[in-house]
């Protein structure tokens, strides 16, 4: 298993570097200046070579590369454009929005979505059925910047039960520990805050949750279907066992297997896909910082958040397949 672990570590190195050489060639050959957008189009020919020169926009595309792959290997990810804040920082206090975000709308996603598809897939071809895997097809078909309006305007326009925006509101304090709210509000005892801030994350995640959620019901069912027309799952029955029995013990764990698989693609898109949901629900995370920066043209934004988002991405999936040894015995990893 180490081995296995190590062998797919390195297989991430060139993914990661092939990440950043695309970003980075992407943003530099964006049309539009970043300095003169910094600066202001009335800034003098001397402050915009001085601050050219600082960010090393003259230099030539490859060796600006090399130079900020170097930094990048230090861990420095450069300074923003737009006031001069290190990226880290700028990563460090909008990340754990994203985060927060993304695990709540993941946590909606796979508990509802397991327990449809398991019910749908033991209840095959009845009411529930249909409805439940119609409600799916409609929810992934559906523009997550339509439905995050429409919940805005029945829940918290005109029903007022959520806040429209933000992650708390304004006459709440919150003593800041790790940025995560909850655990914040947790951690200080500030169950006041806590309350509040559960009130802000409910439609965002929501709304971020519907197309995962209808990806994981679809494909619960279609796995355990497939796995509840098994040899050994019918010896279980023709044991005398209860269907509920057969379902929880034989069942469940080997499908779950691609399940996992569909969770772990799926977290790594809701960290780098949030764009639409925290730009409707003017959330603080790092999809409406990397919108930002892109009009901004603010590249070490970009790049950074780009580079950080790939590190997660891989590393959930490491996880996924290291789970698969614990789901299914027969799977080993030399």
């Amino acid at each position: 298993m180490t081995r296995y672990i190590g062998r797919r570590l390195l297989e991430t190195v060139p993914v990661v570097f092939g990440v950043l050489l695309v970003v980075f060639v992407i943003a530099h050959l964006t049309p539009g200046d970043p300095v003169l957008i910094a600066l202001g189009e009335h800034a003098t020919p001397e402050a915009v070579e001085a601050l050219r020169a600082e960010l090393q926009l003259n230099d030539p595309l490859p060796v600006a590369f090399l130079k900020y792959m170097g930094r990048v290997l230090r861990g420095d990810l450069g300074r923003s454009i737009q006031n001069n804040e290190r990226v880290t920082v700028e990563l460090a206090t909008r990340f754990p929005a994203t985060i927060e975000l993304s695990l709540a709308a993941m946590l909606i996603a796979s508990l509802i979505g397991i327990f449809t598809g398991v019910l749908a897939a033991v209840r095959q071809n009845s009411w529930f059925d249909g409805v439940s895997m119609f409600a799916a097809l409609f929810g992934f078909s559906m523009p997550i910047f339509w439905l995050g309006i429409m919940l805005i305007l029945l829940f918290a326009w005109l029903l007022g039960w959520f806040p429209i925006s933000g992650r708390l509101d304004f006459t709440v304090e919150l003593t800041r520990v790790t940025n995560l709210y909850l655990v914040d509000a947790v951690l200080t005892g500030n169950w006041a805050a806590l309350g509040n801030a559960l009130r802000h994350l409910v439609l965002p995640a929501v709304t971020l949750s519907t197309v995962p959620l209808a990806i994981i019901a679809r494909m619960t069912r279609s796995s355990l279907l497939e796995v509840l027309r098994q040899d050994y799952v019918r010896t279980a029955r023709a044991k005398g066992l209860t269907e509920s029995r057969v379902v929880r013990r034989h069942a469940l764990k080997n499908a779950f297997i691609p399940v996992i698989t569909v969770i772990g693609l799926n977290v790594g898109g809701l960290l780098s896909g949030a764009i639409l949901t925290e730009t409707i629900f003017a959330w603080p995370g790092v999809g409406r910082l990397v919108v930002d920066a892109i009009f901004a043209r603010d590249y070490p934004i970009v790049q950074g958040t780009v580079f950080v988002i790939a590190l997660v991405f891989v590393a959930v999936n490491l996880l996924v397949d290291v789970s698969y040894a614990y789901l299914d015995p027969r799977i080993r990893y030399g």
